[in-house]
């Protein structure tokens, strides 16, 4: 069995280097690492196309090939199932990520649009994130994700579907247990910090920060709350199916007129 590790915090990250030790133990799998050369953090789900991606081969310890690659998140695993694996992987694994990915940091975070990118391209991916910034501990984090990759690995997951791991930062036994969730809603509150260069030029920081909310104990954001695991199942399909019907009659009541020439079109009802 095949399976791609990448992340956003770069290929030396410890997060990384520690999954990556958890990983080669699982029996029978081949591991390829395929990450950043730099930290790539908030980048989303962009890809590089105005420039080439650069990638140089690291030494190993002879069980796993590594590549760093100076493209986003995104552009690892596609580079990765798309160039330079000879055949597909089983798996796709991002992480581990300094920092939680909660709420609507999926839309932003490249851990998860590495994951995200690796089920478009129908390879199941796990996203996985220890929810803390300072004097982090990713072992506990390592072996749980190793062990839901193995299981993954066995039974497989539904077309155009990654799971979403958030691990709270705590000794094991304060961790309360697992819970199946789904997306919460992090309000974040933006502000830029207006600055000046020493050329007289303006210019602006984001600095944000995440208030707590009273998030339902069913979300994500409830989970790691209450000191459990969080695994949130996410799909590519963003249609809003339960309104296709309405909108279907909507459009049955609406009479489009196209008029060919200057005017354009125009619509009446």
């Amino acid at each position: 069995m095949k399976v791609v590790l990448t992340n956003d915090d770069g290929i030396l990250a410890e997060g990384l280097q520690t999954l990556k030790s958890h990983l080669e133990c699982l029996p029978e799998v081949e591991l390829w690492v395929v990450a950043p050369d730099r930290e790539r953090s908030a980048s989303g789900h962009s890809i590089t196309i105005h420039q080439p991606l650069q990638v140089q081969e690291l030494a190993g310890n002879g069980k796993t090939k590594s590549w760093a690659v100076s493209g986003t998140p995104a552009d690892c695993t596609k580079l990765a199932l798309q160039a330079l694996l000879e055949t597909r992987p089983d798996l796709v694994v991002s992480g581990i990520n300094r920092g939680p990915n909660l709420g609507q940091d999926v839309y932003y975070s490249g851990t998860v649009s590495a994951a995200v990118e690796s089920a478009l391209l129908g390879v199941p991916a796990l996203a996985v994130s220890l929810t803390a910034f300072e004097n982090l501990d990713y072992t506990f984090a390592a072996k749980f994700a190793a062990g839901t990759a193995w299981h993954v690995l066995k039974t497989g997951l539904p077309r155009g579907t990654l799971l979403n791991i958030n691990v709270p930062a705590l000794d094991p036994g304060q961790v309360a247990g697992v819970a199946v969730t789904r997306l919460g809603v992090r309000r974040y509150r933006d502000a830029f910090d207006r600055r000046v260069d020493p050329r007289g030029r303006t210019y602006y920081w984001l600095t944000a920060d995440a208030p707590d909310h009273e998030e339902p104990d069913d979300t994500d954001i409830g989970a790691i709350r209450n000191n459990l695991i969080s695994i949130t199942p996410i799909r590519l399909d963003l249609t809003h199916h339960d309104l296709m019907g309405e909108l279907r009659q909507w459009v049955a009541d609406v009479k489009l007129c196209v008029k060919v020439g200057e005017q354009g079109w125009t619509a009446t009802s």
